[in-house]
């Protein structure tokens, strides 16, 4: 028989698919998608929640019958939430009124307790989901505050997991790294693997307008009066977490909210993979990106989650009516 012995065991191994038609027919280079949604929390998030739990356990700083404290955007939480059913420990997520309520509703239905916050306010109000995560981490005795965003860990799991199967994968041909960057986990325990094996390989992150990554990336300062509220989930900081090196990151790319989502739609009617907020905008970049790639290039993008996630809102014509994208 072949089966595994518990769900954990199927995080990882996920497909390259190659994108047909999302781009034009006319795009230069050879593109590929790794498809983060066939993890079995449906998204990128899956690698890092295991080992960040798995090496806090080691470190001593999640004991039997803990409490997992963290505050995520959603997918980051799914995959502590999984962890947490096999391991034993219940779960306290903090998320920010932005994101959909279908995650909410996901996380609760995993057996956590969701907090809401508001989005409006800086990361060091008492009331965003940064200090809000602190203070309960604080308050409740046997409990872990994960810090994702700080976490070395998450970068990580990356490094170990997610960067050597692309390598595998694409016999390590490919010439460009295309991903959204949130915590920083993605693209820098990624990038640093691959400029290990070939130097030459650009690594490209995504970025949103409202945030200040690009700028920090450019110019090394962080300049908080340029960051402001948008809607696209998941990428995008108005915090440099410590799980950044720029060092490994060549460039990024910012796209609108608008594009994102348009671009996701796209994704799902033409090439009939239904991926999440992110991963539209990860699309547009590189269709803005056009100019830049040549018939010798293979990339890579990577699409971090599902778009179950996101059906009441960029999958949703009224939504999309009521922002004036339709």
């Amino acid at each position: 028989m072949d089966y595994t012995e518990n769900i954990l065991f199927t995080i990882g191994k996920t497909p390259l698919v190659k994108l047909n038609k999302v781009l034009g027919e006319d795009f230069p280079a050879l593109v590929v998608a790794k498809i983060e949604s066939f993890n079995p929390g449906n998204s990128v998030k899956d690698r890092m929640a295991l080992k960040m739990v798995e090496d806090a356990e080691k470190q001593g700083l999640l004991k039997p019958g803990g409490t997992i404290i963290e505050g995520t955007s959603g997918n980051t939480g799914m995959g502590l939430a999984l962890v947490a059913i096999v391991k034993g420990y219940s779960c306290i997520f903090v998320t920010n009124d932005k994101q959909s309520k279908e995650k909410c509703d996901i996380l609760r239905a995993l057996g956590a307790k969701v907090i809401v916050c508001p989005t409006h306010v800086k990361a060091t109000d008492p009331r965003s989901y940064y200090s809000v995560s602190k203070r309960l981490a604080k308050e409740i005795p046997n409990s872990w505050y994960v810090n994702q965003y700080d976490n070395l860990s998450n970068r990580q799991a990356h490094y170990e997991s997610t960067a050597p199967e692309i390598w595998q994968q694409t016999g390590g041909k490919f010439t460009h790294f295309v991903v959204g960057a949130g915590t920083g986990g993605t693209i820098t325990g990624c990038g640093k693997y691959f400029k290990e094996q070939n130097k030459d390989i650009q690594v490209i992150g995504v970025d949103t307008y409202g945030s200040i990554l690009k700028e920090y990336h450019e110019t090394g300062e962080i300049h908080l009066e340029n960051a402001y509220s948008y809607l696209t989930e998941g990428i995008g900081e108005d915090i440099i977490p410590e799980n950044y090196d720029m060092a490994y990151i060549d460039h990024f790319e910012k796209v609108t909210d608008k594009d994102g989502a348009i671009f996701a739609r796209k994704l799902a009617k033409e090439e009939g993979i239904f991926a999440g907020y992110s991963a539209g905008s990860a699309i547009a970049a590189l269709y803005q990106m056009k100019s830049k790639f040549t018939k010798e290039d293979i990339v890579v993008v990577l699409l971090h989650d599902h778009g179950s996630r996101y059906v009441g809102k960029i999958y949703n014509d009224d939504w999309m009516r009521q922002q004036g994208w339709l």
